[in-house]
């Protein structure tokens, strides 16, 4: 995941071009997606979780390859979970460390569930059923 320090993300002002932006009470199913390489998805406060559930969407249902960004209230515990939904990309809300912010990853080696980037939970992935 790419993290990007307040100071040096400026928002777009409104969708256009290739850049998405999306509310929170929009349904991520709706999206029209053509010729869109980013989408930048609002958390308004940490306690708002609607833009996890339309990261997931994005990457599960629709396919959307291109960068999903985490913009707003983003917070450095939410980051592995950002991740794990579909989120490639997170601009911390101002005074937050990008160096503390990537240690975050290094602190779990991996998962037993699946997300939306690993499809398949743990005991059934080829390569732990071949080491075995």
């Amino acid at each position: 995941m790419k993290i990007l320090a307040n100071h040096d993300y400026q928002a777009p002002s409104e969708s256009t071009g290739h850049v998405l932006v999306l509310a929170n009470d929009v349904n991520a199913l709706d999206a029209n997606l053509d010729g869109i390489t980013q989408v930048d998805l609002n958390f308004p406060n940490f306690t708002d979780g609607r833009a996890f559930s339309q990261a997931y969407l994005l990457r599960r249902r629709l396919k959307f390859a291109g960068d999903i960004r985490a913009t707003g209230d983003v917070l450095i515990d939410q980051l592995v979970q950002m991740q794990r939904t579909g989120f490639s990309s997170a601009v911390l809300r101002a005074g937050v460390d990008a160096a503390d912010a990537q240690r975050q990853f290094e602190r779990f080696g991996g998962y037993y569930q699946a997300d939306a980037l690993e499809h398949h939970p743990h005991f059934a992935q080829t390569s732990s059923l071949e080491a075995a």
